[in-house]
């Protein structure tokens, strides 16, 4: 078993997440769910922090689950809902939920759980090497992990339905051209372009950030009116922040602006 299944890495305005198993291609363990939830935590109660970024060290992002923890003996069934209940729901649920951006920089294979956790990110950008793979029926699973939630909703039914029934291979350059991610780079930019993201929205208006995301999440459930509703009273709340007249004045006094209110935790 590896030590330290996450590293962890604070910079100024965001958290850096790497998966650590490199020999098992980062797939889940036990003791590597609890150490994430853990280090999305400390990251969610960083009142300076505007940005995740999660990657995986070596060559893949993450393998899914390591099926090592899932070998029976014989004649025993593995009945797998619970490890969903306790480990990859909550997980995802979290990864949603956070008020701040969630980056996701996919440096090799995403397969199964691990591809649907860089889905559940707001931003993905893949290194050209890197492929996403909906593993689950080759194995006789269904995608979890909200895979069969996300996957319609970026490329639509059609290529949804592809995806998880065959479990072909996407590669990184026709999964930016399908939607399913937002940019393919060249694998040597792939973590400096991803720093570059984060520092990006180590400097924007925390306030708008979180509800900005609120607004697009909650949109997928609400009917126009219904949304329109919500837009004018997140309008309000970020109206009321610092930052807002900060963002005025500087444009009228034709200069960058100096975002500073920190997030609420």
């Amino acid at each position: 078993m590896d030590e330290q299944t996450i590293l962890t890495e604070r910079r100024t305005g965001y958290h850096m997440i790497t998966l650590n198993r490199p020999r098992r291609l980062n797939a889940f363990c036990e003791p590597m769910h609890h150490a994430l939830r853990q280090a999305i935590a400390e990251a969610e109660g960083d009142g300076a922090c505007r940005a995740l970024l999660l990657t995986g060290a070596g060559r893949a992002f993450c393998a899914g689950q390591d099926l090592n923890e899932r070998i029976s003996k014989d004649g025993e069934v593995n009945v797998l809902g619970s490890a969903l209940e306790s480990h990859y729901n909550p997980l995802i649920r979290k990864l949603r939920a956070l008020p701040f951006p969630v980056v996701a920089a996919v440096n090799g294979i995403a397969a199964g759980a691990g591809a649907n956790l860089a889905l559940a990110c707001d931003l993905v950008l893949a290194a050209r090497s890197a492929s996403f793979v909906e593993a689950f029926i080759r194995i006789g699973l269904v995608p979890d992990c909200g895979g069969t939630w996300t996957l319609p909703r970026l490329i639509g039914p059609a290529r949804a339905r592809a995806l998880a029934l065959t479990g072909e291979p996407l590669p990184a350059e026709k999964a930016e051209a399908w939607g399913l991610i937002w940019k393919c780079v060249d694998d040597e930019e792939l973590l400096d372009a991803a720093h570059r993201l984060c520092a990006h929205f180590a400097v924007a208006p925390a306030v708008g950030l979180a509800l900005t995301k609120r607004l697009l999440d909650e949109s997928w459930s609400n009917d126009l009116d219904a949304q329109l509703d919500l837009e004018r009273e997140c309008q309000r709340e970020a109206s009321l922040a610092p930052d807002y007249a900060e963002g005025v004045r500087a444009f009228l006094q034709k200069r960058s602006p100096v975002f500073t209110a920190r997030r609420e935790v």
